[in-house]
């Protein structure tokens, strides 16, 4: 197959560098409205042909399928033109700015029998993985709530990025930061929830001001607790203040529960006395030491077997994707869940525009 990136920025590296590990396209092409990134990208990834306009690009190369790495109020146009066209499209997160965005590319997708993913990596990583076959297996009961956190280093490079510059699309974003990085919090715990989902959100700025109005605008804090059809709830931190920075979650089951770091790699079962008193205190400690030695085990053994790097997970993602579109898989991302993230994006963009 030969495959396409539109928008050469940071992000697009990461998909140039998966497509060329699954080995299972030929990345041919780049395309963006600056010509100096299309330029330089090539570069880094061996002499592609280079566009500013994607359906030239499209035509010309005679793609099979199309990875959209540009802003999110882009996506619409690129992702429905890129389907109507014929190719299968692969979309950076946020899928939509909306859920009428998400719908739009969705029934585009369908009406022309392509095949259309997007980008929830860390629903692939290992302890995501493992989290899943526990809950098909039955092994945590019914879930009654989850914890989640995700923090958002504003000192790192894409940060300071956005600090600098008032004029970065990020500004642009009805949820601002939050709108771009919200659906590493939602993709993980949509699989779990039933529609319709309440949302209740909260936002700010902790962080001192700036003296630019459209920097200051954008809040650095946000909490969310969503509630489902049958109780289920929900409650995420996302923020850039607490430290150490946590990527995280806890699922409560009537069964057991368990707990993930998506940074470290770990999924534990949460700690629990079988033994009675102060004697059935020592346990806990050491049986939970074990665990942690034992996903520290399986950590060596995938970084030797060079699975532990950054974008494994966008590895495993990119394969199923691959896999769906040549009729060996279904889509590695349910089309309903695309769409409820896309929903309760859009309550918390709403919630936080009646913020007084």
């Amino acid at each position: 197959m030969r495959v396409g990136i539109v928008g050469c920025g940071k992000i697009a590296d990461g998909h140039a560098e998966q497509l060329r590990a699954i080995g299972r396209a030929q990345l041919v092409a780049a395309c963006d409205r600056e010509p100096l990134m299309a330029e330089q990208f090539s570069q880094r990834w061996g002499g592609l042909a280079q566009y500013a306009d994607m359906a030239e690009m499209v035509l010309r190369e005679r793609l099979d399928v199309v990875h959209v790495a540009t802003p999110p109020d882009s996506h619409v146009a690129l992702a429905c033109s890129a389907l109507e066209m014929g190719c299968h499209v692969f979309v950076e997160k946020p899928f939509a700015l909306d859920g009428e965005g998400a719908r739009r590319i969705l029934d585009c997708a369908n009406a022309v029998g392509r095949r259309v993913s997007v980008n929830y990596l860390y629903n692939f990583e290992s302890p995501a993985l493992e989290l899943g076959r526990l809950l098909a297996d039955g092994a945590l009961g019914e879930v009654v709530h989850v914890e989640t956190c995700y923090g958002y280093n504003l000192a790192g490079d894409y940060g300071i990025a956005v600090m600098s510059d008032p004029a970065h699309w990020v500004h642009r974003l009805p949820g601002k930061l939050f709108h771009n990085v919200i659906d590493h919090v939602l993709a993980k715990v949509v699989p779990m929830l039933s529609e319709p989902v309440v949302v209740c959100a909260d936002a700010r700025r902790m962080r001192p001001a700036s003296g630019d109005a459209v920097v200051d605008a954008m809040p650095d804090e946000l909490r969310l607790l969503l509630k489902d059809r049958d109780g289920r709830t929900v409650s995420a931190m996302v923020g850039s203040h607490a430290r150490p920075i946590g990527h995280a979650m806890k699922v409560y089951g009537t069964r057991d529960t368990v707990e993930l770091d998506y940074a470290a790699r770990t999924l534990v079962r949460s700690a629990r006395q079988d033994q009675p008193s102060a004697v059935g205190r020592l346990f806990p400690a050491w049986v939970q030491a074990w665990r942690y030695a034992r996903c520290g085990v399986r950590n060596l053994g995938a970084f030797g077997r060079h699975e532990f790097h950054y974008f494994q997970c966008m590895r495993v993602l990119l394969t199923r994707f691959y896999d769906a579109i040549e009729g060996r898989g279904e889509d590695p991302v349910p089309q309903a869940e695309i769409l409820r993230v896309a929903a309760i994006i859009d309550g918390i963009v709403d919630a936080l525009a009646q913020r007084p």
